[in-house]
């Protein structure tokens, strides 16, 4: 499982300012780092795995976006053009991103994951917030840093699936 060395070791090797932060308590799952940090959801950064199932089979696909305005698999499921979207298992979560479900950062994701960043997180430049793997600490860095170094496709996840086309997104490699 990757960790907040293993973050760290990484930005510093990009030259990217971050914290890694101690939190007060063991959190469980990224929904509670508003709550730990006294900050706005809108500044915590979550990954949420889904399971989608398309012609080809079922893939997982990860979606970044805030604590405040998590994805909906239906939009999730419009972009892709899936037949069926729910989310991951916890044994999913766990195979596929190597973190801790619950606690996923959108760093070091591996590079076979399809991933689908919100568009809204492009658009500040203000500190986020994002687990780390671990129970017990958090990144601080700034949002369009953070950003640069996901790989992922950015799209709106507010347009209902009704007044939107499938999006061109490869699922298999």
């Amino acid at each position: 499982m990757k960790d907040a060395l293993a973050i760290h070791r990484w930005l510093l090797a990009h030259q990217v300012h971050h914290e890694i932060v101690r939190l007060p308590r063991a959190m469980t799952s990224v929904r509670e780092l508003p709550d730990l940090l006294s900050v706005s959801p809108a500044t915590c950064v979550e990954v949420t795995v889904f399971e989608v199932t398309t012609r080809i089979g079922r893939e997982p696909v990860a979606v970044v976006s805030t604590v405040g305005t998590p994805p909906a698999s239906g939009v999730v499921g419009g972009i892709v053009g899936a037949r069926r979207v729910r989310p991951a298992t916890t044994f999913a979560v766990n195979s596929v991103t190597d973190y801790a479900a619950g606690l996923v950062c959108p760093l070091l994701l591996p590079e076979s994951l399809p991933v689908l960043v919100d568009e809204r997180l492009s658009r500040t430049t203000q500190v986020v917030h994002t687990p780390t793997g671990e129970r017990r600490t958090a990144l601080r860095i700034r949002a369009d840093h953070l950003l640069a170094l996901v790989p992922g496709k950015t799209i709106g996840l507010v347009q209902s699936r009704s007044r939107r086309e499938p999006a061109t997104f490869p699922l298999a490699g």
